[in-house]
C-alpha cells in the first residue's frame, strides 16, 4: 500500500487561498492538514495554533502522528513558523534566518544592502525620527512599518509635516494590529515609475521565473492599493532581464534556497530596476488563480507543493497567451452596503470568473488601515493587451455602496 504524503498547510483564519492549497494537495494524492488560528470547532485535517506564538505552533507541526513531509505556510503570518518546523523535522525548507529577512522590511534592506542589491535608499526611525530621517534622504520618501502586508500602513510623504502625520499615523495601525508601536520604521525614498512582479519557485537554489507580471495602474501614493495584474510583461526584453536578475541576486542575499518566492521590482522611467520586495510565498490574495500551467493547465498551488516536496514542476510554462486579475479594493471605510454591476462586468469579453471575498454587512477599512479586497475579476485572451481592457471594462461597471455612498470599485485609468 502506498502511503500518503502528508502536507501541513499554514493558513491564517483571514486567508484567501486555504482551501485551493487543500484542492491541490488533494489532487496530488497528499493526505493535507490545515494549521490555523482559526477558532473551533475544527473539521478534519485540521489543528489550531497560535501565529504568534512560534515554538508552541512549532511544537504542534512537530507532534503529529504521522509526521509532516512537507510544511507550506499560504500567507506571510506563517512563513517563518514554516521555516522553524522543516528545520525541526528536517525536511527540505528555508532556513529561519533567511525567511525572517523577508519579513523585516528593515532586515531585509540591510541584507539587500550588505549584497550590493539595488534598492531604495533608506533609513529607519524610532518614535517621532520619521521627518528627520526623511529630510536625510530627500523628499517624497515612502513611510511603512518593517512586518505588516498587503500594503497596510505603507504611506508617501512629500514633506516634513506629511512625514510626521504618517508617522503617527502607522504607529497607530501598528497598535491596532496587536503589534509594537513604537517599533522602528522604515522610510525609504520614493521611486517614480512602473513595478514588475517576478513569480517563481526556488529549486536547488536556483530561480525558477513562473511569471513576470506587469502592474499597469501607477503606484504614486499616498497610499498604495494594488489593482491590476496582467501576464505576460509587456516590458522590453532587457528590463525583464534586469528584474529576474534582481529577484536571483535578492534571493540569494538572504539565502532563500527552496520554494515559492514573490518579487517586486520598480521599474525607473529611464530604464532603471531596484527590488523593493521579497517574499518568501507566492503572489497573495487570489491572484494565483490567474496562473495556470502546462497542458493541463495545472494550478500555482500544485506547482509549489510538488517543489517543497522535492518535486521538480512537470510543465511550468503558462497555459494560456494571456491572462490577468482585477483586486477590488475597498473604497472607503464603514459599513458595506453592496457591490453593484457584478452580472454587467461578468459578461464582459475576456472575463472569465469574479470571486467576491467580503459579504454585504460588514465593516471595511480602505488603506492605509485595511488590509482586505473585496473581492476578485478573473481574465483571459490572446495578449496582455486584450486582458487589460477587459479588466477596465469590468471595473467601469462595477460600484462599491459603503455608509450608503456609491464609489467607484477602481480609479480610473488611461
Amino acid at each position: 500500500m502506498t502511503v500518503m504524503k502528508r502536507v501541513v498547510l499554514l493558513a491564517s483564519s483571514q486567508s484567501y487561498r486555504t482551501g485551493d492549497f487543500v484542492s491541490a494537495a488533494r489532487l496530488l494524492g497528499l493526505d493535507p492538514v490545515v494549521a490555523t488560528d482559526a477558532p473551533p470547532p475544527l473539521g478534519a485535517g485540521q489543528i489550531q495554533i497560535d501565529l504568534t506564538e512560534p515554538a508552541e505552533a512549532v511544537a504542534a507541526i512537530v507532534a503529529l502522528d504521522p509526521p509532516a513531509d512537507a510544511v507550506v505556510a499560504i500567507d506571510d503570518q506563517g512563513v517563518g513558523i514554516a521555516a522553524l518546523a522543516t528545520t525541526e523535522l528536517g525536511l527540505l525548507g528555508n532556513p529561519p534566518a533567511a525567511v525572517a529577512a523577508t519579513r523585516d522590511k528593515l532586515l531585509m534592506r540591510r541584507s539587500l544592502e550588505s549584497a550590493g542589491v539595488a534598492q531604495p535608499a533608506y533609513g529607519s526611525a524610532l518614535p517621532g525620527q520619521a521627518a528627520a530621517a526623511a529630510s536625510a534622504i530627500g523628499f517624497p520618501v515612502v513611510v511603512k512599518p518593517t512586518g505588516l502586508a498587503a500594503s497596510r500602513g505603507v504611506i508617501r510623504a512629500d514633506d516634513v509635516a506629511a512625514a510626521k502625520r504618517a508617522e503617527v499615523r502607522i504607529r497607530s495601525i501598528l497598535s491596532d494590529a496587536g503589534a509594537d508601536p513604537d517599533q522602528p520604521l522604515l522610510v525609504e525614498e520614493y521611486l517614480p515609475g512602473t513595478e514588475l512582479v517576478v513569480e517563481g519557485l526556488v529549486i536547488d537554489g536556483a530561480l525558477e521565473v513562473l511569471a513576470l507580471i506587469d502592474k499597469p495602474d501607477p503606484l504614486e501614493g499616498p497610499y498604495f492599493e494594488e489593482t491590476l495584474l496582467v501576464t505576460p510583461s509587456r516590458h522590453p526584453d532587457a528590463i525583464q532581464d534586469q528584474a529576474i536578475a534582481l529577484a536571483s541576486a535578492g534571493i540569494e542575499a538572504l539565502g532563500i534556497v527552496t520554494g515559492p518566492v514573490h518579487a517586486e521590482v520598480r521599474v525607473a522611467p529611464n530604464g532603471g530596476c531596484r527590488l523593493l520586495e521579497l517574499a518568501a510565498r507566492s503572489i497573495g490574495g487570489l491572484c494565483g488563480r490567474a496562473l495556470t500551467f502546462g497542458l493541463v493547465g495545472e494550478s500555482l498551488e500544485v506547482l509549489i507543493l510538488r517543489a517543497v516536496l522535492g518535486r521538480a514542476p512537470v510543465d511550468s510554462a503558462l497555459a494560456r497567451p494571456a491572462a490577468g486579475v482585477l483586486m477590488l479594493p475597498i473604497p472607503g471605510t464603514g459599513v458595506l452596503a453592496g457591490v453593484e454591476g457584478l452580472d454587467e462586468a461578468a459578461k464582459v469579453d475576456g472575463v472569465d470568473d469574479i470571486n467576491m471575498t467580503v459579504t454585504p454587512g460588514r465593516r471595511v477599512a480602505a488603506l492605509p488601515e485595511g488590509d482586505r479586497y473585496l473581492g476578485f475579476v478573473f481574465a483571459s485572451g490572446l495578449d496582455a493587451d486584450a486582458v487589460e481592457a477587459a479588466l477596465r471594462r469590468a471595473a467601469a461597471s462595477i460600484t462599491v455602496v459603503v455608509d450608503g455612498e456609491e464609489l467607484p470599485s477602481v480609479t480610473p485609468s488611461a
